[in-house]
């Protein structure tokens, strides 16, 4: 009940926010509620947001008018305006006091149903982010439907920045106060929302605009260019025919038709596909504003955001500490490229050089980099070892660089804990371990997201990522794409701390 009450509040927030920001901001309530249990925590974690409503909610509002009309005037060199701005003051003093006024009215009820429980899963949260990779239209999709790495925007190997629906970016329009948190990676000029409008290139066709609603033609040439494209490029010929006979079939029925917006419109596709093939990594995209119709360069500019924005979060490492009996934790929240994290990452783990036994939380860890998966890795080895990752032909990083000189901690025992949130790259690192027979999985079975994808552009607005090979893995037949990791030992993801501790006291009387 109390994130229906949150869901509610945010739509206190401008329209063009809700949509950027909406569905991180409740996965962060999630977590937060999750963590900050207990009538104390849970009235702490209320105070923190309504005080934080208070004040954002007209920043946002003033904060959004000049994007408005940024946007209006750019359409209007087109000769075809969107919309018209009535006004371009500030916020006046009695709309902001307003917004106050409600988040303190809103305070008591929440005190009272603070104490029921309730999930409210919000359309369309499952939307991840097409990322180009090496200057080409490849792209690897490293977040989760649901983590709030749906609002990072990350890096690839070469540096490039993502592309894609709904990353949060910094950019010109960064939001404050509680929601600031979400911004884990900078967006920059490779970010959609981040960017200023652009002018559709001459003859392309334009899938929707703000206010805009999709009619049967424009729905029919996305479909037809999504099918195209599972025909063409999917890596299983077999399921593509069954999810391309799925998307006719719903189409027949009419199923498609009540769908006039094109993020609703996507996430339709999505699930319909996703539904046949159980792949992660396939998925509709769309975006407000232009897609690029080439890869975005990367720039020393972008490079220094990510690196400065990865300081502030200290590279995604999120506690590195020693319990007792000599136990060491870390908890990694992101796999950060090694080009700007390496040296944070070997910090920490030299810092745990001399635990007994050590705890990997990757419960709330989004992905992120192969380089970084392997270089973790290679602290709990005395020798080179292979790290499968479905990405295919094996490369210089898919080995860790064991042994790692002066490192104590390649015989110690390894737990892993994860939750139905781990993903992607973190799923590697858990999977990897656990057929090594390295390290104990305690927590739940992890979300399931493998293959490597690659984003196709449909048009200005629409796009989709596709897997375009499957590895060959050298472990078993199947990877965890779509069913995920088990672990070893089951446990709630909130219990999955405790029950490694007393696992690896245990193990240490022994």
């Amino acid at each position: 009940m109390s994130e229906k009450i949150y869901a509610w509040l945010l739509r206190l927030y401008p329209s063009c926010f809700r949509k950027a920001y909406g569905d991180a901001a409740l996965q962060l309530f999630r977590d937060r509620s999750r963590d900050e249990r207990g009538l104390f925590k849970g009235l702490w974690l209320w105070l923190d947001l309504l005080a934080d409503l208070a004040v954002s909610v007209p920043l946002e509002y003033r904060r959004a008018q000049p994007a408005l009309i940024g946007a209006s005037a750019q359409e209007r060199l087109d000769g075809t305006p969107v919309f018209h701005v009535l006004e371009n003051g500030a916020l006046r003093l009695e709309a902001r006091l307003c917004g106050g006024l409600l988040s303190l009215v809103a305070f008591v009820p929440v005190l009272v149903l603070i104490g029921y429980g309730g999930n409210y899963w919000p359309f369309g949260a499952w939307a991840a982010q097409p990322q180009y990779q090496n200057g080409a239209r490849s792209s690897v999709f490293e977040r989760p439907p649901q983590a709030v790495d749906h609002a990072q925007e990350e890096f690839n190997g070469s540096g490039q920045p993502t592309m894609g629906t709904g990353s949060m970016g910094h950019g010109n329009t960064e939001p404050s106060g509680f929601l600031s948190r979400l911004l884990l990676l900078p967006g920059g000029s490779g970010s959609p929302q981040s960017q200023a409008p652009q002018p559709r290139p001459q003859g392309a066709t334009s899938a929707a605009v703000e206010g805009a609603k999709l009619d049967g033609a424009e729905r029919q040439r996305v479909m037809d260019a999504v099918i195209q494209n599972l025909k063409e490029h999917y890596f299983d010929p077999d399921v593509a025919r069954k999810m391309v006979a799925a998307l006719l079939a719903h189409q027949k029925s009419g199923d498609d038709d009540a769908v006039t917006d094109g993020g609703g419109f996507a996430d339709l596709l999505t699930r319909q596909m996703r539904n046949v093939s159980q792949d992660m990594h396939l998925v509709v995209v769309y975006s407000q504003a232009p897609l690029p119709e080439h890869p975005p360069e990367q720039t020393p500019e972008s490079l220094a955001r990510y690196r400065k924005a990865m300081e502030q979060e200290n590279c995604m490492f999120k506690k590195v500490e020693i319990l007792p009996h000599n136990i060491g934790y870390l908890k990694l929240n992101f796999f950060p490229d090694t080009s700007v994290c390496q040296s944070t990452a070997t910090a920490a783990m030299a810092s745990l050089n001399h635990v007994d036994a050590i705890i990997f939380d990757l419960r709330d860890n989004t992905g992120g980099f192969p380089s970084m998966v392997s270089l973790i890795a290679s602290y709990l080895f005395d020798h080179p070892e292979y790290m499968y990752g479905p990405r295919g032909a094996p490369t210089e990083q898919s080995w860790t660089r064991s042994p790692v000189p002066g490192n104590r901690l390649a015989d110690q025992p390894v737990y892993v804990l994860t939750s139905a949130s781990t993903w992607s790259g973190a799923e590697q690192f858990s999977y990897d371990l656990k057929m090594l027979k390295r390290a104990t999985l305690v927590g739940e079975t992890t979300r399931g997201g493998a293959h490597a994808g690659v984003f196709h552009r449909i048009d200005d607005h629409f796009g989709m990522g596709i897997p375009e090979e499957k590895a060959i893995n050298p472990f078993g037949k199947a990877d965890w794409e779509g069913v995920g990791v088990e672990p070893d030992v089951k446990a709630k993801a909130a219990d999955a701390l405790e029950t490694a501790v007393k696992l690896a006291e245990s193990k240490l009387q022994k």
